[in-house]
């Protein structure tokens, strides 16, 4: 069973486009780190198609389309050439970047989570295996140059429209297979969601929209910890001296806080 939207030759050339910016912006990071020219291109490649890899691997279907794709292979082999080339003008299109970043996450979030459950998985692994296909890439990429990885390092909203987008794709693939909804309608419905996903990221970053992050807390509240924690003090010679007035000042104080 074929994902609705490689049933288009439109959302194909779409898809093509985003493998080639993905790997435009891999072979950047490369470029920053000072790398030579293989490690620009192997990176390229990584980036744009290592979570398609990762998710064929978790799923059993090899060889992966990474490495069996040949229009895949070759157009993420040349956006790490373009970038190496074409590197100072490609970094001054920022929110080109940006939108078609975007635009990679909602059609690789989608189209994995689809064929996860093509290939009969239950939603919930769909979902991890749409966010694998999405977010997998960038992971690999920011681990084999050492950063913190993007869906850790930005705060605007990243993985937030991914697991939204792949969790929408299960539910219209249900819809699908019940016989609500037309083939036609899926597409749209898919159509939309990576419309909604590049709409909420890109939103995040003009707006500067982010998660909140952990309560600030100023000090440890434990409501009665005097009633759990106190324990008796021990006076030696406390209940012996009772009549020369030590043994009164001990009875007189038995915990301590």
């Amino acid at each position: 069973m074929r994902v609705a939207l490689e049933s288009n030759g439109f959302f194909m050339g779409i898809e093509y486009l985003a493998v080639f910016f993905c790997g435009i912006m891999g072979g950047l990071s490369a470029i920053k780190r000072g790398y030579d020219l293989f490690s620009i291109v192997l990176v390229a490649w990584l980036t744009a198609l290592g979570g398609g890899i990762l998710r064929d691997v978790l799923l059993g279907d090899l060889p992966p389309v990474g490495i069996s794709d040949r229009g895949f292979v070759l157009t993420a082999l040349a956006a790490g050439l373009v970038a190496a080339f074409a590197h100072p003008e490609v970094e001054r299109m920022y929110w080109t970047m940006i939108v078609v970043d975007a635009l990679a996450l909602g059609l690789f979030a989608v189209n994995g989570t689809a064929k996860s459950l093509s290939m009969h998985g239950s939603g919930m692994t769909a979902v991890f295996m749409g966010m694998f296909t999405a977010l997998g890439g960038g992971l690999i990429r920011d681990t084999l140059l050492n950063e913190v990885p993007m869906v850790i390092r930005d705060r605007h909203w990243y993985a937030v429209p991914t697991a939204v987008g792949c969790v929408l794709t299960v539910v219209v693939f249900r819809a699908t297979q019940r016989g609500d909804i037309g083939l036609h309608i899926e597409m749209a419905l898919d159509v939309g969601i990576v419309a909604l996903v590049v709409v909420m990221r890109v939103l995040s970053v003009a707006f500067n929209i982010t998660l909140p992050g952990a309560v600030e807390r100023d000090r440890f509240d434990f409501h009665e910890q005097g009633r759990y924690l106190a324990r008796p003090v021990i006076h030696p010679h406390g209940h012996g001296a009772r009549g020369g007035g030590g043994g009164q000042e001990g009875d007189s104080q038995d915990t301590v806080q």
